[in-house]
């Protein structure tokens, strides 16, 4: 059974840091690419970045890029969502999400999902 469980998530004020955490267990890590979506009230989902597993390189949306850095270690299943320079725009529910291919990754149609950590940015 496939679980990504996510973490670090939290009440932060504009321009301060999180970390989110994703670690997942009962699939082939290293084989996976990664990405972390976000789904604010009455929005609809949508994509902040992703790590391609086949060649390391990242994809981030244009609102974050700059700011969020997304990272992986193989070691620990775990991939990582560096966010600074919070604004409140950034206040979401933040979804880590596996496929192995980075292509459907970015197209939200991935095959594993975690449930989501609360990320809230106070002006």
């Amino acid at each position: 059974q496939v679980q990504l469980v996510e973490s670090g998530g939290g009440l932060v004020q504009a321009g301060g840091s999180l970390r989110l955490s994703c670690t997942t267990s009962g699939l082939t890590f290293r084989r996976y690419a990664m990405g972390w979506f976000r789904q604010a009230p009455w929005k609809e989902r949508e994509f902040v970045a992703a790590f391609d597993w086949t060649d390391g390189d990242t994809y981030y949306a244009d609102s974050v890029k700059g700011r969020f850095t997304v990272s992986r270690d193989n070691a620990k299943n775990t991939v990582y969502l560096q966010m600074n320079s919070l604004k409140p725009e950034d206040t979401a529910v933040y979804y880590c999400a596996a496929d192995r291919s980075v292509s459907d990754l970015y197209r939200d149609v991935a095959d594993y999902w975690g449930q989501g950590t609360q990320v809230t940015v106070s002006s």
